[in-house]
């Protein structure tokens, strides 16, 4: 499992976890993609928007390997805003490749791209 180096590994201030530490031994935790409601608490769109910031800093257009990026963090923004950069794609994989759909993720977090340059 590869580990993002330089990747935060939460939220400042909070338990949103980013990064996880180790391989799961019991198995790799799928990536589904979660619906996100209106209704959604402002601390977890706050995660959402850091993710997404994090993301886009550490990778920008180009894809990036799964590695260690939390599953849970992943799946919050995966098919819409990150989606598979390879078919077919595992979703059980960790070094399954990801890309960010940069028109989407700036339509949907522009706070994250706030001051970026491209």
């Amino acid at each position: 499992m590869l580990k993002h180096r330089g990747f935060p590994g939460r939220l400042p201030g909070t338990d949103f976890q980013f990064t996880i530490r180790r391989p799961n031994p019991k198995g790799v935790t799928p990536i589904t993609q979660r619906e996100r409601f209106r209704d959604r608490r402002p601390p977890d769109r706050r995660a959402d928007a850091a993710f997404m910031r994090a993301l886009w800093e550490n990778f920008g257009d180009q894809p990036f390997e799964r590695g260690n990026l939390d599953a849970g963090r992943l799946s919050w923004l995966f098919g819409r805003e990150v989606v598979a950069a390879e078919e077919p794609f595992d979703p059980e994989d960790y070094e399954a490749l990801l890309v960010i759909d940069v028109d989407v993720a700036r339509l949907s977090f522009p706070e994250a791209f706030d001051g970026t340059a491209d």
